[in-house]
Formats: structure tokens, C-alpha cells, sequence
């Protein structure tokens, strides 16, 4: 917590530097958002896509998407709208141009258009998806801890948030449904780790008895920073195999969630926990309220008994483990 000053401030940093993105370069949205046509093709044999996207990129269709659907030998385009083509020339323009370079091993199966009201559709779904998302996190924090304890969870949030909206905007990776997912999951992320901690945090304040606010949430941020950051590698290791070898359609999916859950660990370390101090959260918001009849200073003394009782069982586990090593 000696630091939270310094992560305030880059915090901001990463903050402005996102909006100022989305601002300046905007979002490269995909055709979930945009509409455009969709094109499903039959191969005879496992189709090439890296080859039939390059095919497509070369030729003038730059926002092409090329996907295996149900099978290796098919294959579904998504192809961006443009305004000086109608759906039938940009199906005609696509079998012609594979053609060539695959003569007729191929098929059209269908070929579709997503107007433009969809993708307005989709957009403004998106948006309300994560806003009931953190108003849902609002209440469920509010309800299990504290207020304050919401007011950072959900501050944390929308810092994770808006930093990987931001790297999209500057990287200009495409913006799809697969992201809006991988956003979402971001949050559900990033909030488990807040919680852990705020649980820790919670405990602390009731069981230790010296201390200011800040030295007992740097005590429990600290109890749980083993586990915060192994959990993080250990999902940081799946994410970089998929980036790395999942290929083109799931690239945006996986750079999203990386993003969101190295900034989700720094937040929950950082950002939440200082927040409900800086909003004047204290040891006597939390503790249990006095049964009637019963004296203040013997249900601490219990509820000291039973945090050493926990810790002796902690430190008696720690020591066999490492008998055993």
C-alpha cells in the first residue's frame, strides 16, 4: 500500500492514454458490428484458409475474416461492407478470385448480408451487456462487504476495462463479438481476485487488533499475493498458447483476455482495495454487530482466539509441507 500512490498515478496514465485511443484512432470494429457479407464455401478437400485470406487481403478485401465452419474442408467469409458493391458482386467477386487460384474445387453454399442495423443492434447490446454486468457487481459487493468495497471493486472494473478497449484501439486488432466476450470474462476475472482479497481484507479487520486501515489491508493484500499471482501465470500460460497457436480467428480473444488479466491483477493489488481506503472504509465498518447483552471487548478477544487458532493451523501446515520437501 506504500506504493498505491505511484499505481494512482499510472492508473491515470494508462486511463487517458486508453481514452485518448478510442478517441484519436477508434475501435476497428468487425462485421458483427459494421454488417457486411458472409460467404459459406464447400471444399473438396481441408481448405487452405491462411492462403484464401492472403488471396482475399491481396485483392482489395483488407478486413476479411476466413474461418473452418463445421469442418476442414469448409469455410465461412466474412467480408466488410462496401458501399460500391452490392452482397451478390462481393460473392461473385470472391468465387471468382478463389477460382483462380483453386480452379473449381470448391462450392458456394450460401452467401448472407448483415445490414448495418444488426450491427447497430449488436453495439448497443454490447454496451448495455457490460453495464448490467457492473451495476450487477455493484450490488452483489455492496450486499457481501461494504458499499466502499463496491464503489473500488467496481472502479477496478471499469480501469480493466478501459485499458484493453484501449489497446485495441491503438493496436487496431478487430473488434468483434469474441472480444465483447473475452471482455466480459475479464470482468468476471478480474473480480474473483478482488474479492479474494476484500474477503482477506474483511477478516483482518475483524481478528487483528492493532493497526491502522492501511496496515491491515496491506497485510491482507500481502497474505494473498502468492495466490493472486500464481493464479494469474497459470492462466497467462493457456493465453499464450492460444495466441500463439491459435491462429488468426481467435487472436482478438486471447490478446483481450491476456490484456485484461494482467491489468485485472495489477487492479485488485492496486486499484480496489485502494480506493475503499481513499473512501474512508474502517475497521468498525466491518465488524459484526454486538448480540444484546453481550460485551464488545470479549467477542474481540474471541475473535482474536480464533484468528491465532487459524494461523497456529496455517504455520503447523507450512512446517509439515516443508518436513516433507
Amino acid at each position: 500500500m506504500r506504493f498505491r500512490g505511484q499505481a494512482l498515478v499510472l492508473s491515470l496514465l494508462l486511463l487517458v492514454a486508453s481514452i485518448a485511443g478510442v478517441a484519436i484512432k477508434g475501435l476497428n470494429f468487425g462485421i458483427d458490428f459494421t454488417g457486411g457479407t458472409l460467404v459459406e464455401l464447400a471444399y473438396e478437400e481441408a481448405a487452405e484458409v491462411d492462403e484464401i485470406r492472403a488471396a482475399l487481403q491481396n485483392n482489395g478485401y483488407e478486413r476479411a475474416t476466413v474461418q473452418n465452419f463445421g469442418s476442414a474442408k469448409e469455410v465461412l467469409i466474412r467480408i466488410a461492407p462496401r458501399p460500391e458493391e452490392s452482397s451478390a458482386q462481393i460473392s461473385n467477386n470472391v468465387m471468382d478470385m478463389l477460382a483462380e487460384k483453386h480452379s473449381d474445387a470448391f462450392e458456394l453454399r450460401r452467401v448472407e448480408f448483415v445490414g448495418p442495423q444488426v450491427g447497430d443492434e449488436l453495439t448497443e447490446d454490447g454496451a448495455l451487456s457490460l453495464i448490467y454486468a457492473l451495476i450487477g457487481v455493484l450490488i452483489y459487493v455492496a450486499l457481501r462487504f461494504e458499499f466502499r468495497f463496491s464503489l473500488g471493486s467496481v472502479a477496478a472494473l471499469v480501469h480493466d476495462v478501459t485499458i484493453t478497449v484501449g489497446v485495441f484501439a491503438w493496436t487496431q486488432v478487430q473488434f468483434d463479438l469474441t472480444v465483447l466476450a473475452a471482455i466480459l470474462a475479464v470482468i468476471g476475472y478480474s473480480l474473483n481476485d478482488t474479492i479474494v482479497v476484500f474477503d482477506r481484507v474483511r477478516e483482518n479487520f475483524r481478528t487483528v487488533r492493532d493497526g491502522t486501515p492501511v496496515q491491515v489491508t496491506n497485510l491482507s493484500i500481502n497474505q494473498m499475493l502468492a495466490r493472486t499471482i500464481m493464479t494469474s501465470l497459470t492462466t497467462l500460460l493457456v493465453l499464450a498458447a492460444l495466441i500463439a497457436i491459435g491462429g488468426e480467428v481467435i487472436y482478438g480473444f486471447a490478446l483481450a483476455l491476456i490484456v485484461g488479466v494482467l491489468v485485472g491483477t495489477y487492479s485488485s493489488i492496486f486499484v480496489a482495495s485502494s480506493i475503499a481506503l481513499a473512501l474512508g472504509v474502517s475497521k468498525e465498518d466491518l465488524m459484526k454487530p454486538v448480540k444484546e447483552g453481550e460485551d464488545a471487548s470479549a467477542q474481540e478477544e474471541e475473535l482474536h482466539r480464533i484468528f491465532l487458532e487459524e494461523e497456529a493451523k496455517r504455520e503447523a501446515r507450512e512446517a509439515e509441507a516443508s518436513a516433507k520437501k
